[in-house]
């Protein structure tokens, strides 16, 4: 046996052990120490939600009984989750600008590394402040501890008995079916979906970001069995960020629709359509060259329109997500968020170069998952993005497109009312077309084994 097939085998000999090696799972924490709920009554594959899921959070974290209020909770429960995971991953890419001697690869090299690391820290606290008012806050953290405010927002739910009228504010995830926020993929390529961050090639619009949590205000209504959903909100362009860095008169608008229907066995699927249109700056005021804060002028539009799918077969189900992005010529050509990016100002009397075109591009994902069991489920996602209009004419028609696979699986042996354990393996490959610096195509790749857990 090759020392290859040896190390494959021992591998296999291992998983076999640890799999078999622990109990059936039950419960999550926090709502679950509410509730009295096993984990599958909430969760396809903790943490993604299954339909169960989706309308407890409609209802606004509550059941609709007498145990939503905290009142009636024992004084000892605390709505609190810790999320970490310390893993071991390899991260390489093909072609990394380098300084390096004369050579047929001379100023670019492949970059590979290897190693043991931790993630940051998410701090979820969330329920009821009362009957029908409900929070959520999010205190999250990088790897090196430095927190921000992931999620903090207050909710009026089921306002005059109707389940129709429930009013967020704060900063919150957009309100689409597949949720980034509740993603299964972990590695630094898959650990968001490229369909909703794409941009073009020297794009300068970081403004309509849809997996990144933004602040403003949402109408959320819904039939009382959940099966109708329907959601408008109003956001500031500043993709999240706090202080109106960029100009206090931008705003954007994020729009979403869903129908499910019951197929006997084969469960609830669902279908539903989105859009976030808005407009944002390009011109910043400046002080000695350093743009001021809150100044940004200029506003140009752009918009994101989307279809969605949860697709059921028994054990097999599909995630499915389709865009089409388009941004105003002036983010085509580099200007956008100028106040801590470094990209163009459209200062006073800047002109945009000839030939200058709205890019607009084409993306879809399908992911599919196999749950074996509510322990143990396997995973693969694809996306393709293309563009089918450059920025400029003359660029090739193909720069910037991308490709991405990863496939991977998540046994989870732990998922009691206090805690939470998830042992997750997974690969990721991703291709970008002609972005690499002598113009071919850069390939990367990551592997990640680790502990993902909360408590």
């Amino acid at each position: 046996m090759t020392p290859s097939r040896r190390s494959l085998a021992g591998f296999l000999m291992f998983a076999f052990l640890v799999l078999g090696s622990f109990q059936n799972a039950n419960a999550l924490p926090a709502f679950a120490r509410k509730y009295g709920l096993r984990c599958s009554a909430c969760h396809e594959a903790w943490p993604m939600l299954n339909y169960f899921g989706q309308k407890f959070k409609d209802n606004g974290y509550q059941l609709m009984n007498d145990r939503d209020a905290p009142i009636w909770q024992n004084p000892g429960y605390w709505p609190v989750t810790f999320r970490i995971t310390p893993y071991w991953h390899r991260e390489s890419k093909d072609k990394v600008a380098v300084d390096t001697p004369a050579g047929p690869n001379s100023g670019q090299a492949q970059i590979t590394s290897s190693g043991f690391d931790v993630s940051g820290l998410d701090f979820h606290t969330g329920g009821t402040l009362e009957k029908n008012i409900s929070f959520y806050v999010l205190p999250s953290s990088d790897p090196t501890a430095s927190f921000h405010f992931e999620t903090v927002m207050g909710r009026l739910d089921n306002l005059f008995g109707s389940s129709w009228l429930n009013l967020k504010l704060g900063k919150f995830e957009l309100d689409n079916l597949v949720s980034e926020k509740r993603i299964l993929t972990l590695t630094s390529i898959s650990g968001v979906y490229q369909t909703y961050h794409f941009l073009p090639q020297g794009d300068g619009n970081r403004f309509g970001q849809i997996g990144d949590n933004q602040l403003g205000v949402e109408w959320m209504g819904h039939s009382v069995n959940d099966r109708t959903r329907v959601s408008a909100a109003l956001l500031s362009s500043s993709d999240g960020q706090v202080n109106l860095p960029y100009g206090s008169n931008a705003y954007s608008g994020f729009f979403a629709a869903s129908q499910a229907f019951d197929t006997g066995k084969l469960g609830v699927q669902r279908l539903g359509a989105y859009a976030m249109v808005g407009e944002a700056p390009t011109t910043y005021l400046t002080t000695g060259g350093v743009a001021i804060p809150g100044s940004g002028i200029g506003n140009k539009g752009y918009s994101r329109v989307g279809f969605v799918g949860l697709f059921y077969l028994g054990k097999l189900d599909f995630q499915v997500v389709t865009q089409h992005g388009k941004d105003n010529e002036w983010f085509g050509a580099g200007y956008g968020a100028f106040a801590d990016t470094g990209l163009l100002n459209n200062s006073p009397g800047t002109t945009l170069p000839p030939g200058s075109r709205a890019p607009t591009w084409n993306g879809a994902m399908v992911e599919t998952h196999y749950v074996y069991s509510p322990q143990l489920i396997f995973i693969q996602r694809s996306e393709w993005q293309r563009i089918s209009q450059q920025a400029v004419a003359s660029l090739p028609s193909s720069l910037g497109n991308s490709d991405m696979y990863t496939f991977g699986f998540r046994y989870m042996p732990i998922m009691t009312s206090r805690a939470g354990f998830a042992w997750h393996n997974e690969y990721s490959w991703f291709r970008s077309t002609g972005t690499a610096p002598d113009g071919s195509n850069l390939t990367s790749s990551a592997l990640i084994s680790g502990f993902d857990f909360d408590f």
